[in-house]
């Protein structure tokens, strides 16, 4: 992985419904999708869905352990021990000599990821250090042809995952220090890409996409490629399987999902597809002999509290094990997963499959959203003894109950400001003890026998019906994965709810002055109003209309590129401030 950093975003709500013809694209509010072949929607929906897998960090590093020379190597990552060391390249490769990982077993490996619960598998087919788990007609520094072992990890993987039922993808570094005239390490693993390495790189994704059947995710890594190499990658990658899912680290914002920094997760929900990568440990990804794993129990809760974290935000969490040198999986994390599991068997229902929790925040927890149901995480025990669910109105319950344990049931009380759920009465309800992990985390159901409503939190009304709406009051809704891993996230989106009450508006927008004239849009409930601002002129007045049938608890009200935009681009000018009073 590369280094690690902290990544937020902000954002909950999607605005605008309408959408292009074609079947890959996304509302006209939000980026859309770079040209070309690429995931339908329902495949895209489909890897949503999977919610939960495992990375497999694994190679020449493995071997090593963290140590060189009977010395720890503490400076980063283990699997970048080559770098970090620093080593003689050719003492590294030499490891190839010794690499015969006997324990690698992909069924048990498969086996083990089922039993967490987790629906797909990904594995670093090729890392920074230029060694493949596959082989390849680019380089002998491979598994197969340059090892004692012979053999294509990344074949008998796949293979296992398609017996188990499991989603495969593989990592792909574009970085390569073995290549020659390649790349040197440099601080924050930000090279560029040489032509000579850019033609090696696409011909190894020839030969992932075309040897080892559906590559169900390619997980590109690291480098700052131009935007013309990021889109050559892509390109490659769907001209062979358009159905794969490219992570946003191919760059220049041609992925077709988003991904995190090394454990990271966005603050609150985001609109695009998205994936958190975590590993047992922050300090390394591939394996550390020297690793002090202890509180193995700590260590499952702490996982299942980050799963349910990204899941109740919308995205997928991703999370790794590193095999030792000689292929077989650590107790220690076979132990973290097995304890995953235990608990998603009761309560994976509310993991899978399911959408965003619809509330900015709830003091016991986090909620999904399932086609049936609306789930409830209790992390920290209320002090009445009751979940309240602010916001919620217009919406028929069944009466909820502890999932996994439907034999008793209560009434949804409806409060004037949403409604709540008393626990005490509920069979099987544990509390929140840390001791066993059936009583981790417990999820109440909510089953839904009407559509679920609910009111956001919107910006009041003055006494004359004026609005004022503060860039600092908004959601802000960023774009990831730019020129390179440092490259900063940019706002393409401001968005607010606003508790307007009459049937149309002056909308005057503030905003900094420009040197050129931009083009951008203002949308309110869903609707379209363009936007073009002279250079020299800090303010734009608009006529707007407020369908409150449509959204009868607030106007919607946002701010954006000219539609339709590309994922990247940026809003153009600097907002202060929305004004809205009421047509006279």
């Amino acid at each position: 992985m590369g280094k690690r950093i902290v990544a937020s975003a902000l954002g909950v709500l999607c605005l605008a419904q309408l959408a292009w013809a074609a079947p890959t694209s996304r509302p006209l509010d939000q980026p859309q999708p770079p040209t070309g072949a690429g995931p339908s929607a329902d495949t895209v929906k489909a890897w949503q869905d999977r919610k939960f897998g495992m990375f497999i960090h694994f190679g020449l590093y493995s071997l090593a352990g963290g140590v060189w020379n009977g010395k720890r190597v503490d400076n980063g990552y283990s699997e970048q021990i080559l770098a970090n060391a620093p080593l003689p390249p050719e003492q590294y490769e030499a490891l190839a000599k010794q690499f015969d990982p006997v324990h690698f077993d992909a069924d048990a490996i498969v086996a083990l990821a089922k039993a967490a619960g987790m629906k797909f598998i990904v594995i670093t087919a090729k890392h920074h250090d230029g060694f493949n788990l596959f082989r390849t007609a680019q380089t002998p520094y491979n598994t197969v042809d340059g090892t004692p072992y012979g053999r294509d990890i990344v074949k008998e993987l796949a293979d296992a995952c398609a017996r188990g039922g499991l989603k495969f993808g593989v990592y792909y570094s574009t970085i390569d220090w073995h290549h020659p005239g390649g790349n040197n390490y440099i601080e924050g693993n930000s090279n560029p890409i040489t032509p000579a390495q850019e033609a090696f790189n696409v011909a190894q994704l020839k030969e992932l996409l075309g040897h080892y059947g559906p590559i169900a995710e390619i997980w590109f890594d690291m480098g700052k490629p131009t935007p013309a190499q990021s889109r050559h990658f892509a390109q490659t990658v769907h001209a062979l399987q358009p159905q794969t899912m490219i992570s946003g680290r191919v760059w220049n914002y041609q992925g077709d999902f988003a991904v995190m920094g090394d454990n990271s997760e966005p603050d609150v929900g985001m609109e695009l597809p998205w994936q958190a990568p975590a590993s047992m440990f922050p300090q390394t990804w591939g394996y550390r002999s020297w690793q002090v794993r202890d509180d193995v129990s700590g260590k499952i809760r702490e996982n299942i509290t980050r799963l349910v974290r990204v899941v109740s935000q919308g995205g997928n969490y991703i999370l790794n094990i590193g095999p030792e040198g000689d292929g077989s999986v650590v107790p220690y994390e076979a132990q973290v997963l097995h304890g995953i599991g235990q608990w998603m068997q009761r309560n994976g229902e509310a993991v899978y499959a399911t959408r965003k929790q619809p509330f900015p925040a709830l003091d016991f927890g986090y909620a999904t959203v399932g086609s049936h149901a609306l789930y409830l995480f209790v992390s920290k025990m209320p002090a009445d003894g009751r979940l309240h669910l602010p916001g919620v109105t217009d919406t028929e319950f069944g009466r909820a109950y502890r999932l996994g344990f439907p034999g008793t049931s209560v009434d949804v009380q409806h409060e004037k400001d949403g409604v709540s759920v008393t626990l005490d009465r509920l069979s099987g309800w544990p509390g929140t003890s840390a001791g066993d992990i059936d009583d981790f985390m417990p999820v109440v159901v909510l089953p839904l026998k009407s559509a679920l409503h609910v009111r956001p939190q919107s910006v009041a009304a003055a006494a004359d019906g004026s609005i004022h709406l503060q860039a600092a009051q908004a959601q802000h809704y960023l774009n990831y994965n730019g020129e390179g891993y440092e490259a900063p996230a940019t706002l393409y989106k401001l968005a607010w709810q606003a508790d307007a009450s009459a049937p149309s508006y002056t909308a005057t927008i503030q905003y900094a002055a420009t040197s050129k004239p931009a083009l951008w849009d203002l949308w309110i409930d869903g609707k379209r109003y363009s936007v073009s601002s002279d250079p020299g002129v800090a303010s734009q007045t608009i006529k707007v209309s407020h369908d409150r049938a449509a959204h009868p608890y607030a106007m919607q009200v946002a701010l954006t590129p000219a539609a339709p935009f590309k994922q990247g681009e940026a809003l153009p000018v600097a907002i202060n401030a929305v004004e809205l009073a009421p047509a006279k």
